[in-house]
């Protein structure tokens, strides 16, 4: 039985957070070869090989089968943040906008940092034009890019038709609001 199950956190420092917890690493199976996931870990008990210690079935077939696969992801914009109110006081300011038009600051940003070109030509004003664009630089949604932000806006969100790899509007949202985190912190750290 499949369910849609897709669940992504965040962390300045991934390996000290999964030395907390019992986990069982994902494996990818290409090749008829198994490799250890690169962020997918299991809270449950799924079955292991033996000596390599990451599970013995492969990811999207265990999502398949009912097991939940949690990605446990670093996220170095984190290192930068001093405690929560510094957090919700980054989240809260409206960043400077404009410098997203200057290709050696996109180049710093999570996501973005090799789409100069997407990014230049859309000039987001938003957070919800940030992440649209965090959504057209995935194939499934590459084809938006040069459309109009009314057209843009209409299909984004969408589930593709084929298989093709298409953003969610709430992970889009999330990396968005971690751009404006960035933004704001290079600006932060720029007056001082």
């Amino acid at each position: 039985m499949k369910i849609d199950f897709d669940v992504d956190i965040d962390m300045a420092d991934r390996d000290q957070f999964l030395k907390l917890i019992n986990h069982i690493p994902a494996s990818i199976k290409n090749n008829n070869e198994y490799t250890k996931h690169n962020t997918g870990v299991y809270l449950q008990n799924i079955p292991t090989l033996p000596l390599e210690g990451f599970s013995a079935i492969d990811h999207k077939q265990a999502e398949q089968e009912g097991w939940f696969k949690v990605d446990v992801l670093n996220n170095s914009v984190y290192t930068g943040i001093n405690n929560e109110a510094h957090l919700n006081k980054l989240l809260e300011t409206e960043p400077m906008w404009e410098l997203l038009e200057h290709e050696e600051v996109v180049e710093q940003l999570f996501h973005i940092n090799n789409h100069f070109d997407i990014v230049s030509k859309h000039k987001p004003k938003t957070v919800e034009q940030l992440a649209m664009i965090l959504a057209m630089i995935r194939p499934g949604k590459r084809h938006l890019v040069g459309k109009s932000w009314k057209d843009i806006e209409k299909v984004v969100w969408s589930k593709t038709t084929d298989d093709t790899y298409f953003f969610k509007k709430s992970h889009a949202i999330a990396y968005a609001l971690t751009i404006i985190v960035q933004l704001n912190l290079i600006c932060e750290s720029s007056s001082k």
